[in-house]
This record gives C-alpha cells, structure tokens and sequence, in this order.
C-alpha cells in the first residue's frame, strides 16, 4: 500500500473553467478496443484536473445535501447500519447476538433474534428511496470525473506538465495516493 503521509501531500493548482470544459477544451470519443491509450488518457487527466474534479465532487455533493439533506443522511446511516452488522456477522464469533437469558427462558432469544431482524428489514425497506439516493449521490460525481477523463483530449499544457512535474512522483498527490491504493500507476501507462 502506500506510506505517504498527510504532510507531504501537495494539492495541484486549480486548472481555469476554460482549459477545464469550455472554449479550449477539446473532447472525443476513445477508442475502446485500445485499453492501454485509453487507460492513459484517464490517468494522465485524473492527475492533471483532480484539484477540478476533487471541487466538482464537492459541488455536485453539496448541492445534493442541499437539495435532500435528511434521506441522505438517513440512508447513510441505515448503510452504516448494515455494514457495522454484516462485520459484526462475518468477525469469526460464534454467536451473532450474546443476550443473558435465564436456563429455563432460552426460547425467548430466538424471539429477541427475530424481532431485531424484522426491524432491520422494515428500515431497510422503509429507508429504500433514502438508501438510493446516498448511493447515487456517492456516484454521480465518480461517474462525471471518469466521463470527462475519458472524452477529455489531452493538450500540450497537460502533456508538459506530467512530463515536468515527473509522472513518478503522482503518490505524492491525494490523485495519485488513490490511483496507487487501486494499483494504478501513471509510470507504468504508456505516455
């Protein structure tokens, strides 16, 4: 994994709205039967605009909070619920629930059991729409960033730029430390 830490983290300059999307920006279609160039533009426009797309996910988020702040934050919290519980489950303990029952009482936790899962469901159910929504809200923005990565053209601003600034260095940017936490290097996709 990668032991970099916090401190030398450098955020790269916010690109102009112009080179970013607009007048000079310069969009196509890739070609999808070559991975290798694809993959490249991706990478190379990740850490060229992520100071844009790290805003854009900022925008994008915040305007959906602020559209529907509590299903949001409801269904983040029923996701929490679940995760927590099904790491709880799958930890390697015996039993899933521990409650102090008397001997001659063991059949009630079954009902304990039964009455936790039937809650569990009915705010999974309850909070569904709540739940889809912190879903798509998380994945809108990603979807965005990996659009415009992908039909974004690379121009010469951003070529000399990776080739100044050194490709090999990328982990030293929040960018290139989650291209390298998935594995992804920029040094090794051809330029």
């Amino acid at each position: 994994m990668v032991d970099v830490a916090s401190d030398n983290l450098e955020l790269p300059p916010l690109r102009s709205l112009d080179d970013f999307v607009l007048g000079s920006a310069r969009f196509q279609i890739p070609n999808i039967k070559d991975f290798d160039k694809w993959g490249n533009r991706v990478v190379k426009n990740l850490l060229y605009y992520q100071t844009n797309y790290f805003l854009l996910f900022l925008a994008i988020y915040g305007l959906m909070m602020i559209v529907n702040p509590v299903k949001i934050i409801c269904g983040l919290t029923v996701q929490a619920m679940i995760i927590a519980i099904i790491l709880h489950f799958f930890s390697g303990q015996t039993r899933f629930v521990r409650l102090r029952v008397p001997a001659a009482g063991g059949d009630n936790q079954k009902w304990y059991i039964l009455g936790g899962a039937l809650l569990v469901g009915y705010l999974l159910l309850h909070w569904f729409d709540a739940i889809l929504l912190s879903c798509f809200t998380l994945l809108l923005p990603f979807s965005l960033t990996f659009i415009h990565a992908s039909l974004r053209l690379r121009n010469l601003k951003n070529k000399v730029t990776n080739l100044a600034t050194g490709v090999s260095l990328s982990p030293s940017t929040p960018m290139g430390v989650f291209l390298d936490a998935f594995n992804i290097a920029a040094d090794r996709v051809l330029s």
